[in-house]
């Protein structure tokens, strides 16, 4: 068993060791190649070792955003929500509605931001300081924005908590929802 198993790896290490042939064509042209071509006078090339370099692990700069170091203070000085009522309830017949964000200075390359509703990241990463909220159910939440790069949270407000009106669908006020009627068929 033994001996088989030694010829097998012998016979997978030999591409790995092929051997380098060169020649010149009929046209005077010089071909390298790894078969020695038949009815022509090949030399064969023996070739330096291979370069092998150790990879190097990058170390970042003492200043780079993310750097554990600089992680404990945070990259941008102003953060918050605005547009969100203090004490009132805010009024969003169809709960929808816009935040603004606040942020000094400006967002960083890479950065996005991203709101976080009742604990949850809500909607799509954006750049923009202008947020949107579809279809937020009646009752009391919680609203943060966050600064991500890619998954990654790099700072979050505080939490705002806000109260969401919204027309009861028993309202007199809201009108009636009919549904909408069949198309009819043609006769044939």
């Amino acid at each position: 068993m033994r001996p088989l198993l030694a010829c097998l790896l012998l016979v997978l290490a030999l591409p790995a060791s092929a051997q380098i042939y060169k020649y010149t064509d009929a046209n005077g042209n010089t071909v390298f190649t790894n078969q020695p071509p038949d009815g022509t006078a090949a030399e064969s090339v023996d070739l330096p070792p291979t370069n092998t370099v150790e990879m190097q692990t990058p170390k970042m700069p003492a200043d780079a955003p993310g750097n554990s170091s600089t992680q404990s203070e945070a990259p941008y000085s102003v953060l918050r929500l605005t547009g969100i009522p203090d004490e009132e309830a805010m009024r969003a017949n169809n709960g929808t509605f816009i935040v603004s964000v606040s942020i000094e200075p400006r967002l960083q390359p890479g950065h996005r931001l991203r709101l976080i509703l009742d604990g949850e990241p809500y909607g799509q990463a954006s750049n923009v300081p202008s947020l949107q909220l579809t279809n937020v159910d009646r009752g009391e939440h919680s609203l943060a924005v966050a600064v991500v790069a890619g998954e990654r949270i790099v700072q979050q407000s505080a939490t705002e908590t806000f109260t969401v009106q919204r027309i009861s669908v028993n309202s007199p006020a809201r009108p009636p929802v009919t549904p909408p009627r069949p198309t009819p068929r043609p006769a044939n």
